[in-house]
């Protein structure tokens, strides 16, 4: 999964990254509302874990422009404010949820998976498309009862594609969503291929048959 953790307070930043990093997720930061404004609008996350209290502005602010905009990324708002006004604010702004500080991380992590069960996946742990199955908790997929042995990008790739069948993603968008910020720094995307490559092998002709090449654009997953 992909992360914006949005914290001005650079300790429990870090400490959130480095907990959920553990897992193989991507994790980027912003450290104030300009940079938390600037990465929710650019990019897109399957959580933010949103501050209210911003250096420079208010986080409630950036959940705004997320509703408004119409992101699809789930927010958890993290406060050292337990007033219930602020609690229904945010919820009723369209957070997912709401912590207040000091919380334990295995605490926040719970609720991370508890959002994206609810967003895309209809509060299940099993993903599945036709033949192929995910078991999203384990970190797991099959192809006709039988497991597959994926690599974590693979894996990553996979879920990606089955969560946007349908639509095209450009080979800027997958490396985004692999590397996160760090894809900027790449010189080309050949390794897309090898990746999408080496995953079509392993799920077989059964599996592979949905990834298609959209010639010029990208990549996308489609019933054969």
């Amino acid at each position: 999964m992909k992360y914006l953790i949005a914290e001005d307070e650079i300790d429990l930043q870090q400490s959130i990254v480095t907990y959920l990093q553990r897992d193989g997720n991507i994790c980027e930061v912003a450290s104030d509302f300009r940079e938390a404004s600037e990465k929710a609008a650019i990019y897109d996350y399957d959580v933010i874990i949103l501050d209210i209290n911003l250096v420079s502005g208010s986080g409630l602010d950036v959940l705004k422009t997320l509703k408004k905009e119409k992101k699809k990324a789930g927010v958890i708002i993290i406060s050292a404010n337990n007033s219930l006004p602020d609690k229904l604010e945010g919820l009723d702004l369209g957070a997912d949820d709401y912590i207040t500080k000091p919380f334990h991380l295995a605490e926040l992590n719970s609720r991370i998976n508890a959002v994206l069960r609810r967003g895309k996946y209809g509060g299940d742990e099993i993903m599945e498309f036709n033949e192929i199955k995910i078991d999203t908790k384990s970190r797991t997929a099959y192809i006709n009862g039988k497991t597959i042995s994926l690599t974590r990008k693979e894996y990553d790739l996979l879920v990606f594609f089955i969560s946007n069948k349908g639509r095209v993603l450009s080979k800027e968008i997958i490396a985004e969503h692999l590397w996160g910020d760090d894809s900027d720094l790449l010189d080309n995307f050949d390794f897309i291929y090898v990746h999408i490559n080496n995953l079509r092998k392993k799920l077989t002709a059964e599996g592979a048959k949905y990834i298609k090449t959209a010639y010029g654009s990208g990549y996308k997953f489609i019933e054969d």
